[in-house]
C-alpha cells in the first residue's frame, strides 16, 4: 500500500515519466513484496526556480536529472530490506530511463493502517485487519 511522490524538474517526455514510474513499481514488487495491483504514484514536475537541491549533499554530483521518491508505506521494513530497495530501485532507474544513481534521493515514512482510506471514507485496511 505504499504512496510515492517522485519530483523532477520540468520538461521530461511521458515516456521516460512511465519508464520512471515502472522502475520505482518493479523495485517495490521486488524488494518490498507490493503485490502488482497496488501502484499509487503522483509525479510532479517543478520549473526551475521551484526544486531546490544541492548539487553535492551527501553524494553527487547531482545533475538536473536529479529526482527525489518521497514513499509513504504502512507495514516497517528492516534497514537490510530499505537498502536492498535502494539498490534495487536505482539499478532498475539506471536501466530505464537512464539515470544516474546519484540522482535518485529516497525518503521512506512509515504509517499506521488506521492513516489510510482508499475510497468512500473507510479505513479499509482495518476492516481487514
Amino acid at each position: 500500500m505504499p504512496f510515492t511522490r517522485i519530483s523532477l524538474l520540468e520538461g521530461k517526455s511521458p515516456e521516460y515519466l512511465k519508464a520512471v514510474s515502472d522502475s520505482l513499481h518493479q523495485a517495490m514488487v521486488e524488494a518490498f513484496n507490493v503485490p502488482l495491483a497496488d501502484r499509487f504514484q503522483a509525479i510532479q514536475q517543478h520549473r526551475p526556480g521551484e526544486f531546490v537541491f544541492d548539487r553535492n549533499y551527501f553524494g553527487g554530483p547531482r545533475s538536473d536529472d536529479f529526482m527525489v521518491f518521497e514513499i509513504t508505506i504502512g507495514r516497517p521494513r528492516d534497514a537490510a530490506t530499505k537498502q536492498a530497495f535502494y539498490k534495487r530501485l536505482v539499478k532498475q532507474l539506471s536501466e530505464a530511463p537512464g539515470v544516474r544513481p546519484e540522482d535518485v534521493m529516497i525518503i521512506i515514512s512509515t504509517s499506521s493502517r488506521d492513516e489510510w482510506s482508499f475510497s468512500n471514507g473507510e479505513a479499509q485496511l482495518l476492516e481487514n485487519a
